[in-house]
C-alpha cells in the first residue's frame, strides 16, 4: 500500500491523569481479604421496560424466574434511569448525573465516560473485590475508556452499543459471534445472552475459591434491537397475535429469564446465594413492548415521560435480610446505586469523592420517616452538546415537570395525561428553580469532547470507527448496516471527525479503510449480504457498496494530506510525525466527482 510521510503539529495541552484518584481510593480503603463482605452479582438488561415483566402485569410475557426473584427481593417501584443506554450506565456506575460524566448520547463521541470519573468497579477493587464484566459496555471502545481501564480486572464484551454496531466485530449477529476478552477478539458458539451468562458463571467458578469477594456485572445486549431470539423462544409467542419482531422481543426476554434462573441455581449449588447481593434491573424504557403492555405509563425508550425511564429494580441478599418482597414506593434513581452498594458492603471511598445520589438503604429497611422530599432529574440529550430542558423530567414522589413546561400529578394521574401546570404554579416554580440550579452547577463540566488517546503505551495501535465521529447526528454510521449501505450526508461532504489526544510524540502510521480489517476487502469492492438469523433482518444481511475512491485524505491539526487510491487498495497508509496534544482527526475518501465518504475505520499506530 502507498505511504506518505509528513510532520504534523497539534496544539499541545496538558494531559489529564486518573492515577491520583486511584491512589486516593487505595489510601481510603482497607484491603480486606476475608470473605465477610458480600459478593455482588449485578444483572442489567437492555431496552427492557418496567412493563416487560409478568410480575408488573404483562399479560403475555413469561418471566416466572425474574418474577420469583422479585418476590424474594426489595422492589424499587419508582426507580428512574436515563431514557437511553450509555447515559444510564454512566450514572449507574459512578453515582454522578450523566451529563456531568460527559456521557449524554449513545454515539458521536458522547458515549465515552470521562477519564476523571471513578466507577463502582474502581472502588470495589480497591476495597478487596475481584471485578469482572460481561456483555454490553457502551462507555468507550478505546483506551482509557474500556472496561478494563475502569476497574474491571476481567472484561468480556461486544463493541459499541449493541451486537452488530460499528465498533463490534464485523458481521456479528447475535448467534456464534466474536466477542472481546480484555480487548482481544475471540470466536464464541451459541446465542449471545447464553454466552455472556455462561462466561460469567465460568468466571465465578474460579473467583469463588479465592479469599476475596467478587463483583460480577452482567450487562446483556438483549432485548435491544434488531430483535433476534433463538427460534424456540420466539415460538413461545407465535400464537399471541404478535408481529415477528414482537415475538422475538419477548423471546429475548424469556431467554434472559431462563439465564437468570441458571445463574441463581449455580449460586445455590455452590452455597454462594446467602452472601451474594443479587440485583436485577434494566437500562431504560421498553423499545419493543409498549404496544402490548406498558404498565399504564406514557412513553417508551427515549421519552421524558415515565415510560422512558422508570424501570424495575430488584435486590436480593439473604445475609442482609432481603429475602421477602418489600415494595419501596419512594422515588429513587440510578445515581443512588453506587453509594448504596458501598454502604451495604462496608466499602470505603476517598473523602474528596462526592456523589449526586445517596444511599437508599434506609428506604430498603423501611426507615423512611425522615427521608426528604427529594427532587431528581433525568433527560435525553441525543445531541452533540447538551441543550437546557431538552427531553427532561424533573421529578419528586408526586410531581413530574416535563421539558420545563408540562406538570403531572403522579398521585392522581400516573399515566401523565393531564397537564396541571397552570393549576400549580408554585410546584412549577419550585421544580424550575431546582433544575436551573442543577443546570448551572453541571454546565461547566460539559467542557471539551472526550478525547481518544493515540500512542499510549497501554493501547497501541488504536482502532477508530465512525461510531465516535463528532458531527451531525444523521451522518454518524453507528451500525454495520449503515456501513454496508454507505451512509453519508446528502451533500456528500463529510464533516465528521475524531477528537484525539496524542500521548507520545513521534512517528505514527494511519491506515484508512472503507471496510474493517477483518473483512479483508478492497475500498472499491462490494460486500455480499451475510447470512440472516431468526427475527428481524440482521445488520449483516444487507449488501455492501464499495466506494470508487480516487483519493484518500487526512486532516489533522492544520494540515491536510492526500494520497491516490487504486482499485486494489484495501487501505491507504499515511506515515506522520505527531507532537503531544489534542485536536481533530478527519479521514475521508473522494471519488472522481469529488464526492466524499468518511473513512469508517482508521487504525492509528505509534511506530
Amino acid at each position: 500500500m502507498q505511504k506518505l510521510m509528513v510532520l504534523i503539529g497539534l496544539a499541545s495541552l496538558t494531559i489529564g491523569c486518573s492515577q491520583q484518584t486511584q491512589s486516593q481510593i487505595e489510601k481510603a480503603s482497607t484491603q480486606s481479604t476475608n470473605q465477610t463482605k458480600p459478593n455482588i452479582v449485578f444483572v442489567i438488561t437492555d431496552d427492557q421496560g418496567y412493563g416487560d415483566l409478568g410480575i408488573n402485569g404483562n399479560p403475555i410475557l413469561k418471566t416466572q424466574n425474574i418474577d420469583a426473584l422479585a418476590r424474594e427481593s426489595v422492589n424499587l417501584n419508582d426507580y428512574h434511569v436515563a431514557p437511553t443506554c450509555s447515559p444510564t450506565r454512566a450514572a449507574l456506575l459512578t453515582g454522578h448525573w450523566t451529563n456531568r460524566t460527559g456521557t449524554w448520547h449513545t454515539i458521536m463521541g458522547r458515549s465515552m465516560l470521562r477519564e476523571n470519573e471513578v466507577t463502582i468497579a474502581d472502588l470495589l477493587k480497591a476495597n478487596g473485590y475481584q471485578t469482572a464484566m460481561f456483555g454490553k459496555w457502551h462507555l468507550g471502545d478505546n483506551y482509557p475508556y474500556r472496561p478494563m481501564d475502569r476497574g474491571f480486572e476481567h472484561a468480556y464484551y461486544h463493541g459499541g452499543g449493541g451486537v452488530g454496531q460499528t465498533p463490534d466485530y464485523w458481521d456479528n449477529a447475535y448467534f456464534d459471534g466474536s466477542y472481546f476478552r480484555n480487548g482481544i477478539a475471540e470466536k464464541a458458539q451459541g446465542y449471545v445472552t447464553d454466552v455472556f451468562f455462561d462466561q460469567a458463571i465460568q468466571y465465578i467458578e474460579k473467583a469463588k475459591d479465592n479469599d476475596q469477594p467478587f463483583f460480577t456485572y452482567i450487562s446483556t445486549n438483549a432485548p435491544h434491537g434488531p430483535m433476534h431470539a433463538p427460534e424456540e423462544y420466539a415460538a413461545k409467542y407465535a400464537d399471541k397475535g404478535l408481529t415477528t419482531s414482537q415475538q422475538h422481543f419477548f423471546g429475548m426476554i424469556h431467554n434472559i429469564d431462563d439465564n437468570v434462573q441458571k445463574l441463581r441455581d449455580y449460586l445455590d449449588k455452590n452455597n454462594l446465594t446467602d452472601n451474594t447481593i443479587f440485583v436485577f434491573t434494566t437500562d431504560n424504557g421498553t423499545s419493543g413492548g409498549d404496544k402490548i403492555f406498558n404498565a399504564g405509563m406514557r412513553g417508551k425508550k427515549g421519552s421524558a415521560f415515565d415510560g422512558g425511564h422508570r424501570v424495575p429494580f430488584f435486590l436480593h441478599w439473604p445475609n442482609g435480610g432481603y429475602t421477602e418482597q418489600k415494595i419501596v414506593d419512594t422515588i429513587t434513581s440510578y445515581v443512588d446505586v453506587v453509594p448504596t452498594l458501598l454502604e451495604m458492603t462496608g466499602s470505603q471511598k476517598p473523602e474528596s469523592l462526592k456523589f449526586d445520589g445517596e444511599s437508599i438503604q434506609p428506604l430498603m429497611k423501611g426507615n423512611n420517616n425522615n427521608w426528604p422530599d427529594r427532587v431528581l432529574v433525568t433527560d435525553s440529550q441525543r445531541v452533540l452538546n447538551p441543550i437546557k430542558w431538552r427531553q427532561s423530567a424533573v421529578m419528586t414522589d408526586q410531581w413530574r415537570l416535563i421539558n420545563g413546561k408540562m406538570l403531572f400529578d403522579m398521585y392522581q394521574d400516573p399515566g401523565q395525561e393531564n397537564d396541571v401546570a397552570t393549576k400549580h404554579p408554585e410546584v412549577v416554580s419550585r421544580l424550575t428553580e431546582f433544575y436551573d440550579n442543577w443546570w448551572e452547577e453541571i454546565e461547566p463540566t460539559f467542557g471539551e469532547p472526550t478525547a481518544i488517546y493515540l500512542g499510549a503505551d497501554e493501547a497501541n495501535p488504536v482502532d477508530l470507527t465512525s461510531h465516535d465521529w463528532l458531527g451531525d447526528n444523521k451522518a454518524v454510521p453507528w451500525n454495520q448496516m449503515h456501513i454496508r449501505k454507505q451512509l453519508s450526508e446528502k451533500d456528500q461532504k463529510h464533516k465528521g471527525y475524531w477528537w484525539v489526544n496524542i500521548i507520545n510524540a513521534g512517528k505514527y502510521n494511519l491506515e484508512l479503510r472503507r471496510w474493517p480489517e477483518e473483512a479483508n476487502k478492497a475500498i472499491h469492492a462490494d460486500m455480499i449480504a451475510g447470512d440472516d438469523v431468526p427475527g428481524d433482518r440482521s445488520f449483516r444481511a444487507w449488501e455492501g457498496k464499495g466506494f470508487k475512491a480516487t483519493q484518500a485524505r487526512v486532516k489533522i491539526g492544520d494540515s491536510e494530506l492526500t494520497m491516490p487510491v487504486t482499485s486494489n487498495d484495501k487501505f491507504i497508509s499515511f506515515d506522520v510525525e505527531l507532537v503531544k496534544g489534542k485536536g481533530k482527526l478527519q479521514a475521508t475518501f473522494l471519488d472522481a466527482n469529488n464526492q466524499e465518504l468518511g473513512a469508517y475505520f482508521v487504525k492509528a499506530t505509534r511506530l
